[in-house]
């Protein structure tokens, strides 16, 4: 009933913020998240529907920050378990995400108590087979007693199977360990984000268990108030200066590449605006009217150094 009451009451509203300079247990700053209207939504949806929220968008655009915002709210908002993150890589198996078991380490335990030289903890850790199994986020998630949000990261990453293989228990909200026999069900189901780059489609099997939502790149308004939430002391003309200039080398570079490639994100457009903010202010403004300072910051090759030059000089 806990688990029932709690999905009934959960709403994510978008406007609990970190105060400026607190951090999160990996000693990173946070930042605030500003949702939009139809991202609430989505996300509320699939708190309602108990069904996982799919992310895409351009890489450096907030899916992975969204996971982490709602889990900030709702700890604040509800007292709710921390955010369980699984960050997939190409090497990652569906199972990471439940449990690993230390199947040598067992080997290793009985092979010392046939040569009778356990220690009695170890002897008392191999009388008990579940003593070896290593919870993983997913498994750590179905154990609390509250929803915990859980991000599944670049889940595109995995092999093909990957998202095939974690159908039973997105369904099921379940799982069996099987070297133990052991049917681990939720207590609470918990909320699901999966981010995805589409660097590889995902089966029809998975996607229709998921709910869908595409980040737009936030247009000039939605970026000033990003901004100026992370940075509150920058100056009107410094902000709205920098974000022209940023969407014009976003729009020079996406004509010139088309729509191969990575474009410029908004999380580099924060890096860049810290690194401008370190200089005084007339200097920068005046820079701004040429060739933009520290493109390393913004472009991350050299086809694009060179197309934005291209601009430069086609612009006169």
């Amino acid at each position: 009933m806990v688990e029932v009451l709690n999905r009934q009451t959960l709403k994510y509203e978008g406007n609990v913020h970190p105060q400026p300079g607190e951090r999160g247990e990996n000693k990173q700053l946070l930042s605030p998240y500003l949702p939009s209207p139809e991202l609430i939504e989505a996300v509320n949806l699939a708190i309602y529907l108990g069904r996982p929220l799919l992310l895409k968008g351009e890489p450096g655009c907030g899916k992975t920050l969204l996971a982490k915002a709602v889990a900030y709210e709702f700890s604040r908002k509800f007292g709710l378990p921390k955010l369980e993150a699984w960050y997939v890589k190409s090497t990652s198996r569906a199972r990471d995400g439940l449990y690993t078991y230390d199947a040598v380490g067992r080997l290793r335990d009985a092979q010392l108590a046939a040569s009778d030289r356990l220690t009695p903890e170890q002897r008392r850790r191999l009388d008990d087979p579940t003593s070896y199994i290593r919870w993983g986020p997913l498994g750590r998630a179905f154990q609390h007693d509250k929803p915990c949000v859980v991000l599944i990261d670049e889940i595109d990453k995995a092999d093909i199977d990957f998202p095939n293989d974690l159908l039973l228990e997105l369904d099921e909200k379940c799982f069996i360990v099987e070297e133990t026999d052991q049917k681990i069900e939720a207590k609470a189901a918990p909320i699901i984000f999966i981010t995805s780059n589409d660097e590889k489609d995902l089966p029809d099997a998975f996607l229709r268990r998921c709910l869908f939502h595409y980040l737009e790149f936030p247009d000039d308004k939605r970026l000033e108030q990003i901004i100026r939430n992370i940075f509150p002391d920058i100056s009107p003309e410094l902000s709205q200066k920098a974000i022209q200039r940023f969407q014009e080398l976003r729009k020079a570079i996406a004509d010139s590449r088309g729509e191969a490639g990575k474009n410029v994100s908004t999380s580099e457009l924060i890096d860049w605006i810290k690194v401008l903010k370190e200089h005084p202010e007339d200097k920068i403004l005046q820079q701004l009217d040429g060739k933009l300072p520290f493109l390393g910051v913004l472009l991350k090759n050299w086809a694009d150094h060179q197309r934005y030059l291209a601009y430069l000089k086609k612009r006169g």
